[in-house]
């Protein structure tokens, strides 16, 4: 059993991230699903991003460390695309991170901290291989700053958040898959040791 915080994408704290919440709550993990967008869910993502740009990157980093304020116990830090982003940051500079699920997103270190990447923290990134907002050479950067315990997995086609049941990229196939490995790396050790 692990505890993990899951953090939502531009999108809101859609139904989706609840859905996937349920996933990891259905194998036995404890789940935060914390809202860093003050109540505000969006079906189209240009409006996510505008409220991304509203609140402004300065903010939500200032939101994901109060976040991460929280956390008194071993934690696994995971995010959806924007999510992973602030999933990123609190598992390279929380003291209790115990590793970084990284859904549709995965950026070099140096964009989240100064202070490089903590050992013996693994990571795990999972993306379409067509995935617009995604960018190989930040994913190779990253899996370098990482080194051992870092895990990719790209899935066939080119939709941002395909495990989104909601959402017109949804790929049942992928999702079922993805949430496998996810699955399989939370149980490979115990929750107060490294993912």
């Amino acid at each position: 059993m692990a505890e993990i915080v899951l953090l939502h994408s531009a999108l809101g704290l859609r139904r989706g991230v609840e859905v996937a919440a349920g996933i990891l709550r259905d194998a036995g993990h404890i789940i935060h699903a914390p809202d860093y967008y003050d109540g505000e869910v969006f079906d189209e993502l240009d409006a996510g991003l505008r409220k991304r740009d509203a609140v402004t990157y300065p903010e939500l980093f200032r939101r994901w460390k109060e976040i991460g304020e929280g956390v008194v116990r071993p934690v696994v830090f995971a995010g959806f695309s924007l999510g992973a982003l602030g999933a990123q940051f609190l598992a390279a500079t929380h003291p209790m991170a115990r590793g970084a699920l990284l859904f549709h997103s995965g950026v070099p270190v140096r964009e989240v901290t100064d202070g490089g990447w903590p050992s013996g923290v693994p990571v795990q990134v999972h993306y379409t291989e067509g995935d617009p907002f995604v960018e190989e050479k930040e994913i190779a950067e990253l899996r370098t700053d990482v080194g051992e315990g870092f895990e990719r997995f790209v899935y066939p086609g080119d939709a941002h958040l395909f495990a989104d049941p909601d959402l017109p990229g949804y790929s049942a196939d992928s999702a079922v898959l993805m949430w496998r490995r996810v699955l399989d790396v939370l149980s490979r050790e115990s929750p107060d040791k490294r993912l």
